[in-house]
């Protein structure tokens, strides 16, 4: 079985996984599979049941490896929750040992650019960051926490 980092999440989600001879796996609740065990993967699942089960946003409102198409090369947007069909949260995962630097900041800006979304996350499922884009000033501010789904709350 694989060593599984605590993470730093406000609930003990039910997160699947299982082992096939040397590879263990991890069920995703977005795309319904199985999964190949990975550290980043254990930290998207995380943020995953985090966005439904904690902020009350639908499964069906996000999507996972976004297509990014920066400059000819072609990027991926871990995950975007989007809100009356507009992208609303993006989110950058890194795996747990993994520290989160102005170069994570930077790349998330640059997909940003491109993908357009009004809140951002970074997390590494230890350390969690939240901003809010500010675009006519070209910049973004920190929050403490990203808001509620306000549908699901009402």
């Amino acid at each position: 079985m694989t060593e599984l980092t605590q993470l730093n999440f406000p609930a003990n989600y039910q997160i699947r996984m299982r082992n096939d001879q040397d590879s263990s796996y991890i069920f995703c609740r977005i795309r319904k599979t199985w999964m190949v065990y990975t550290p980043e993967e254990w930290v998207r699942q995380h943020i995953i049941f985090y966005l439904i089960d904690t902020l009350g946003y639908s499964a069906s409102s996000i999507a996972l490896e976004v297509p990014v198409n920066q400059t000819g090369m072609r990027k991926r947007a871990d995950i975007v929750v989007y809100k009356q069909a507009k992208p609303y949260i993006m989110v950058e995962c890194k795996r747990p040992s993994v520290q989160i630097t102005q170069q994570t900041f930077d790349q998330i800006a640059r997909y940003n650019g491109i993908i357009g979304s009004e809140l951002l996350m970074v997390s590494n499922g230890l350390n969690h960051y939240y901003c809010v884009m500010d675009y006519e000033n070209k910049r973004y501010q920190f929050l403490r926490e990203l808001p509620l789904n306000k549908k699901a709350t009402s």
